[in-house]
């Protein structure tokens, strides 16, 4: 096969599933090269969790390793402290020293369930941003100005609105940027949230003599409610850490117009068969329900297991479908627990719910039941009962286990 056909291959799978690649010329004329190309990601530790959003633009990076490229998955331990003001309509909570470490430590093992580990080099963006002097600093601000950072539409949009934007913030674009040059970073990937951040990089390359990199956008995944992106501060979000059972109820629950994005986004099926699909739940040849318990094995056998995905659709269909309770998975209480607890920590105790607001909603919208009985009252206290079935939303239910 000759250079030139060897490339259109290598743009063919870079191409699907993306957005945007700018330039693609320039993309191209790296490939010519032939040289290992350096390929950037960057996520910053906000959370313990990495979910199935990144796993839109961990998969891409993945086709990057097959195609033999240099893969670096770039921890910002250091942009952590400031928080990505992209599409945030308010100032991000500063996050300690503490909290960023502790929140880093699952990020390899949660990585290797897409990249390959052996290839994939990882770094943190405190190695060179803690090491700038103050004069340091105030050269790089000197690279750009406060017209060109507010041009970004989150930025532009709280001024207009007269709300508050922190000066730190105001910086992020520019540390993400000079992550790009200090890595000398041919490709970098990101969401469609990120493009001025991947442009500031390739302008700021430029200007410290670099070839400036090429960006690669990626569309944003909805989250579980269908509307905002997936997004750990939402808690919209799948965890590539939690169980495939969790992941598998957590997917059935997403409404039928989601699941074609699912489709398409995570399983990066042809608009061919996606047409089929819908062709055929119009048609009534095919049931939703269906497609949806196909979307949810393939995604879980894709990014956990196919023996995973296996046994938790097995699980699920004996749970909410042939309604057997015995194949609920147990929670063991602690042993302090008391025996009469508010409806609200009972939830939390057993991990079905995260904050108070999502509890007194799922009772709101009387999606909350023990042994069969709906809870109607939000202030409830629950006697906790060995071996009682507890349910909240559509697909998650656990069995009761006191120590």
């Amino acid at each position: 096969m000759n250079i030139e056909k060897q490339i259109e291959k290598q743009i063919e799978k870079i191409a699907a599933g993306t957005v945007q690649i700018i330039p693609l010329e320039g993309l191209k004329g790296k490939l010519k090269t032939g040289k290992q190309l350096i390929i950037k990601l960057g996520a910053d530790p906000t959370s313990p969790d990495l979910h199935l959003g990144h796993a839109v633009v961990l998969s891409k990076l993945r086709d990057f390793q097959d195609l033999g490229h240099q893969v670096i998955f770039l921890i910002g331990d250091y942009t952590a402290r400031i928080g990505d003001p992209s599409q945030k309509s308010k100032t991000r909570p500063t996050l300690s020293q503490e909290e960023i470490e502790c929140n880093m430590k699952t990020y390899f093992a949660q990585v290797g369930k897409i990249l390959d580990p052996q290839k994939t080099v990882v770094r943190y963006n405190s190695e060179w941003l803690d090491q700038l002097t103050s004069s340091d600093f105030i050269k790089l601000c000197a690279k750009v100005t406060v017209a060109q950072i507010i041009e970004r539409e989150d930025f532009a949009n709280r001024l207009k609105e007269k709300k508050p934007i922190g000066f730190h913030e105001l910086l992020y674009p520019l540390m993400q940027a000079y992550d790009s040059v200090a890595l000398k970073a041919d490709v970098e990937l990101g969401g469609t949230d990120q493009t001025f951040n991947l442009l500031l990089g390739r302008d700021l390359q430029q200007q410290f003599g670099q070839e400036p990199q090429v960006v690669i956008t990626l569309p944003l995944l909805e989250g579980l409610d269908g509307v905002q992106k997936m997004s750990k501060s939402l808690g919209n979000f799948i965890a590539l850490n939690e169980s495939a059972q969790d992941a598998f109820g957590k997917l059935m629950s997403i409404n039928d117009e989601l699941m074609w994005r699912y489709y398409l986004i995570l399983l990066k099926i042809s608009s061919e068969q996606l047409s089929s699909m819908q062709e055929a739940v119009a048609n009534r040849t095919a049931h939703p329900m269906a497609l949806k318990k196909q979307m949810a094995h393939d995604v879980v056998a894709k990014f956990w297991s196919l023996s995973e995905a296996d046994e938790a659709q097995a699980q699920f269909e004996q749970l909410f479908q042939k309604r057997d309770h015995t194949a609920a998975q147990e929670v063991v209480l602690p042993k302090e627990t008391k025996s009469n607890l508010w409806i609200i920590d009972l939830l939390k105790l057993l991990q079905l719910i995260s904050t108070t607001s999502e509890g007194k909603r799922l009772i709101e919208q009387k999606a909350v039941s023990i042994d069969g009985k709906t809870v109607f009252d939000f202030k409830d206290e629950i006697d906790v009962i060995d071996g009682m079935i507890v349910k909240a939303g559509k697909h998650k239910i656990v069995k009761v286990k006191k120590s």
